[in-house]
């Protein structure tokens, strides 16, 4: 090969040089790619080491030096065949010497270098040589750079800033998509040891974050926060690049600290306004002292805008310490001086226009409420002037809406949880925040009215197509708004009222510009949003009479409004007005319409005067008219036709509201009309792509549900229903008969078609209405659908709508399958079911190699609902399957040998990285091993390695549903292997072929079931074990079938611990077998699973503060 002769000719360094330089200079793409090839080689060739240092020592330029702390980082960090002790120790030692003697590396070099350092000393944290852990004098060994220039100073921070950051990072498993713990394959597993622990990186890295926590953080915290004072002390000059980069590396090095996982969690940062920083309570003495608290706040005042953000970061997470850490009165002060270093903030803002200082500036005054109560804020002496100056804050800085606007939630939070916490606030001090609550509303509220203007007059990018974006925000002024309620009704009334008169003279007017018609649009879409929000903000426990009566005064208005923009729609109209609208109406169902709503609310005394809508029926009403005007004239805009159907499916939930619904004249003509001719949704010919037909199948399951209503055994009613229906499935029937059709036009009528059964199906949960729909399309219709997935099998806009449908046909929801006692449809449904599974599995395993990037879409997603399919056709009880054996059918042979050839087709990784796959096959493959073991008993051996691989995969999935379901497929092979062992020990009659061989591949392959073990006990021991009791019901079997491997994983781990430790565990294992007789009876199950929570209790107490422990913590002090 020619890669291969290129990688033989490297010799010497001046070849590796040049190539470095082509795999970072150059811009020729064969050139690069042939360098890359070279270097791989390179870096797997045994003489890699030595070369490195070399690279190092003699290397000209600093891409050589880069590729060697690279290809060193890679050999520290390899699995298989790691370097020895000695070599990394030396490597460390080397890279210490290197760094000191050169301290004007390039800085991409010395970073490199760093993180190899990093790496080396996390991966052997725990390595010992004559009782020293060598690895972790971590501060001793940055102490020379401490002492030396200001170069050497910052590479000494960047070490331990590097290292913090590292240890504290979970290494995330190589493959994408569904995140699991890692596993190796079978060759590389080894027997459990909290020591070589290679095949959960997640134990692994909590044992060493821990050890690192408790022996080394606080001190390299201390050392920073010391090394900050003596800076702040001293005159820097911050325009020396060397002295600005040593501040700004020990501001990284402090935030590292703080920002330390403590506890294990792994907290999601897109929910950082609701951390809290479990501080160590050993760490209590920095937290009580206020100088560290003063410190980042001086330093604040004192560095300039550029390094300001990190200190601010810095006392985000000081000021987000857990609660607990202090007494009352700690927590007191601790808060006072807080309080008082925001005040100062606030008091000289000249650094707060800068974007990043104003963003962490806002996520500090957050964390305030988010772990502070508003009755301990109200009590700091500086209280009323703090609150004063945050709400002037909030409200320049709501007016000034262009600059920061994701800046805004933190502010927002702030002011909903403070208004939220007022009820509750016992304190005698006053709150003030019926004052500066509705200034804050008034800001908010006017400053997007005035954007309006200005956004489209500069065509700047609109907040109102951030749908999540405004969705937040209102939920934030939902609560801010009520919070003096007459003020905020008043404001809106005023605002909405001159909207209103100047959209209607602009209306009236014959002269008057597009432009200030779409501005009056804008500001009443806003408007429209608000008034939804701050009724959706109503809790029935704090509202008044009075305040449903405003509320009634809101509503009022808006549907004037609604009537006036309706009269203009066959004219013209405005998308985002209307999805305003649609927002208020969804608000205003969930308040005001249902089951629980008072109806003698002065909100409806209020619609009636105004409006004439005396009741809630009347209301319903209007409801329905807005739907059907919506259907109507914005059918071919997805976004409005789906938030109206959305809206119609909801009202058709309530138990009430439906019955009225169903009375109503415009409900009965959509029952008796649903055509394209009255609903162009519904229309074949105009659709752009087959995708956009989902949200029929959200009309017809509401429709369902109305019809469902008063429809009984009524055949004739149903009959006429489906009328619609049944033209278009003659209409798809002729099509297909012929030889030459218009191909699209009968994909375009079969999909929609089928979406829109789907729908009925779903919302047919009775057995009287659905068996009509089952009569009514078996068998006339059922062919059709099997000649659709034969033709367009490739196609998965067309097959995976009816897969669905098929899916959902046979799903026993409700107990609404049930044949009588003389009625074959049962087997018959399971025929058809086998029929197309066959059919589409087959055929789609022709499409040989995907591209990775369409293999869901294309393939896998239909395989999922096919899994999907046979598992609700396996677990409805409503098919005896032994019948089809006795009689000769191969129906269930055939649906079962395709699951497994469908299986067989999709690698281990992809069962994982698709939850929806993972989902649906785990589910389908409890049933399987509960009901059909004697099928998986029959398979071949490698199809039996694939299916316990997939189940031990599945054990360490993070997907809790993943996870249960292999735990209890595993508990059935597991019982079935215990039963027929028990059979051939007692000597029974010689049990089937097929026992035989599953037994045999069990005792040819025993470390399958003894890795299993080893998982299952890993994760119980050593792991956030969420569902104990599903991991207990295996394991004893697991144990029973290997109890002496059993005994040895127990030693291995009882000798891991520390000696004064050992004792401890033995006897932990010892209570675990307690009482446990060697048979799988319920009454022994239920007896071992409650020995195992008392095992994992003691155990974890055990290790508690050692080590060894993962769960080492003092978080319980």
């Amino acid at each position: 090969m020619k890669w291969r002769k290129m990688a033989d000719h490297v010799q010497g360094l001046a070849q590796l040089e040049i190539l470095c330089k082509q795999l970072y200079e150059t811009t020729d793409t064969a050139v690069r790619h042939q360098a890359e090839k070279a270097l791989v080689e390179f870096t797997n060739s045994p003489d890699c080491l030595s070369k490195c240092q070399l690279l190092l020592e003699r290397g000209s330029s600093s891409y050589s030096q880069l590729l060697a702390a690279t290809c060193l980082s890679k050999l520290v960090s390899r699995t298989s065949n790691p370097l020895p002790l000695e070599q990394r120790i030396d490597i460390r030692n080397y890279v210490l010497n290197y760094l000191a003697t050169r301290p004007k590396l390039a800085a991409f070099v010395t970073q490199a270098l760093i993180q190899l350092y990093a790496r080396i000393t996390k991966l052997g944290w725990f390595d010992s040589q004559k009782d020293d852990y060598v690895f972790r004098n971590v501060i001793a060994d940055v102490t020379r750079f401490l002492q030396d220039s200001v170069e050497h100073c910052i590479i000494g921070v960047t070490i331990l800033s590097q290292l913090t950051n590292e240890i504290n990072q979970v290494r995330a498993p190589s493959s994408p998509g569904l995140a699991r713990r890692h596993l190796c394959t079978w060759s590389e597993r080894r027997v459990l040891s909290p020591q070589a622990d290679t095949t959960h990186p997640l134990t692994k890295h909590r044992k060493i974050a821990s050890s690192f926590r408790d022996s080394s953080l606080f001190d390299i915290f201390t050392l920073s926060c010391n090394l900050l004072k003596q800076a702040s002390g001293k005159n820097l000059n911050l325009n020396d690049e060397s002295q600005h980069g040593l501040l700004m590396q020990l501001l990284k090095l402090s935030y590292n600290c703080l920002n330390y996982d403590f506890i294990g969690t792994s907290t999601d940062e897109s929910s950082d306004d609701l951390c809290t920083v479990q501080i160590p309570t050993s760490w209590r003495s920095a937290f009580l002292d206020s100088s560290t608290l003063q410190l980042f706040f001086n330093l604040y005042h004192s560095i300039p805008p550029s390094l300001s953000p990190l200190v601010l970061s810095c006392l985000v997470q000081i000021a987000s310490v857990r609660r607990s850490l202090f007494n009352n009165a700690e927590r007191a002060k601790f808060l006072s001086h807080l309080v008082d270093g925001v005040k100062r903030i606030l008091a000289n803002p000249q650094c707060l226009p800068d974007p990043n200082n104003y963003h962490e500036f806002c996520r500090l005054l957050a964390r305030l409420k988010s772990n502070y109560q508003l009755g301990e804020l109200v009590k700091v002496e500086n209280y009323p002037e703090v609150i004063r100056l945050i709400a002037n804050f909030t409200v320049t800085s709501l007016q000034h809406w262009e600059f920061a606007p994701n800046s805004v939630h933190y502010l927002l939070s702030l002011w909903q949880r403070l208004a939220a916490s007022v009820p509750y606030v016992k304190a005698t001090e006053p709150h003030l925040l019926e004052t500066y609550t509705p200034e804050v509303t008034k800001a908010y509220i006017t400053s997007r009215l005035e954007s309006v203007h200005v956004i489209l007059r500069d065509g700047l990018e609109d907040p109102l197509d951030d749908a999540g974006l405004v969705q937040q925000q209102l939920d934030q002024l939902s609560t801010i708004g009520r919070c003096e309620y007459e003020k905020t009704c008043a404001l809106l009334v005023q605002l909405f009222d001159q909207a209103a008169q100047t959209y209607q003279e602009l209306l009236q007017s014959t002269n008057s510009s597009a432009a200030d018609i779409t501005v009056q649009e804008g500001r009443l879409t806003w408007l429209v949003y608000i008034i939804g929000a701050v009724i959706g903000g109503r809790v029935s426990f704090a509202s008044t009479d009075e305040q449903d009566a405003m509320d009634g005064e809101l509503v009022c208005r808006v549907l004037q409004l609604m009537n006036l923009t309706d009269s203009r729609l066959a004219q013209a109209g405005n998308e985002r007005l209307e999805l305003a609208m649609l927002s208020f109406f969804e608000q205003f169902r969930k308040i005001y319409i249902g089951d629980q709503v008072q109806k003698s609310s002065k909100l409806y005394r209020r619609l009636s005067e105004v409006l004439g809508l005396n009741d809630e029926t009347m209301v319903l009403s209007v409801f329905i008219g807005k739907i059907i005007t919506n259907l109507k004239y914005w059918g071919q805009c997805e976004p409005i036709t789906s938030k109206t159907l959305q809206l119609l499916n909801d009202l058709s939930l309530g138990y009430s509201s439906v019955r009225k619904l169903v009375k109503l004249s415009a409900v009965q003509f959509m029952l008796n009309n649903h055509t394209s001719e009255h609903f162009s949704f519904l229309g074949v010919n105009n659709q752009s792509n087959l995708s956009d037909m989902r949200c029929r199948t959200t009309f017809y399951t509401a429709l369902g549900r109305l019809l469902m209503v008063d429809l009984g055994e009524d055949e004739e009613q149903f009959e006429q229903f489906m009328l619609p229906l049944t033209v278009a499935f003659e209409a798809v029937a002729q099509m297909l008969s012929t030889n030459t059709f218009n191909e699209q036009e009968a994909k375009r009528t079969l999909v929609g078609l089928v979406r829109d059964l789907r729908g009925i199906a779903f919302a047919f949960n009775a057995k009287t209405s659905f068996m009509m729909l089952f009569d009514w399309i078996y068998p006339a219709y059922m062919p059709i659908l099997q000649r659709a997935i034969e033709l367009w099998y490739h196609d998965p806009a067309c097959t995976t709508p009816v897969l669905k449908l098929m899916a959902e046909l046979v799903h026993n929801r409700s107990q609404r399958l049930q044949f009588d006692v003389s009625s074959p449809n049962g087997i018959l449904l399971f025929r058809e079911t086998s029929k197309m599974i066959t059919t589409y599995g087959n055929r789609i395993l022709t499409l040989g190699d995907v591209p990775k990037d369409q293999v869901y879409s294309v393939k896998l997603k239909g395989v999922s609902v096919c899994f999907a399919m046979l598992k609700a056709v396996l677990s409805g009880n409503y098919v005896n399957f032994g019948v089809f054996r006795l009689y000769g059918d191969d129906a269930l042979d055939n649906a079962l040998q395709t699951f497994i050839k469908l299986l067989l087709s999709i690698p281990h990784s992809d069962l994982l990285d698709y939850p929806k796959l993972s989902q649906s096959f785990y589910s389908l493959l409890e049933v399987l091993t509960q009901d059909h073991m004697n099928f998986i008993a029959s398979l071949e051996p490698h199809m039996v390695m694939y299916i316990l691989s997939s189940i031990s995969e599945g054990l360490t999935a993070l997907d809790t549903m993943v996870c249960t379901g292999c735990c209890s497929s595993l508990d059935h092979i597991v019982t079935y292997l215990f039963k027929q062992l028990s059979r051939s020990t007692k000597k029974r009659p010689t049990p089937m072929a097929t026992d035989d061989r599953f037994l045999h591949i069990m005792q040819q392959h025993p470390e399958m079931i003894q890795q299993m073990l080893s998982t299952v006990l890993n994760i119980i021991i050593f792991e956030d074990c969420r569902n104990q009791w599903s991991m207990s019901r295996p394991l004893l079997g697991l144990i029973l079938l290997n109890e002496k491997y059993f005994a040895d994983l127990r030693n291995s781990i009882v000798n891991s611990q520390p000696p004064e430790k050992q004792q401890a565990m033995h006897l932990c294992f010892e209570n675990l077998m307690e009482g446990i007789e060697g048979n799988l009876l319920t009454k022994n199950r239920d007896r071992f699973t409650q020995n195992l929570s008392v095992f994992r209790r003691e155990v974890n107490d055990s290790m508690k503060n050692s080590t060894y422990g993962v769960n080492s913590n003092d978080m319980m002090s």
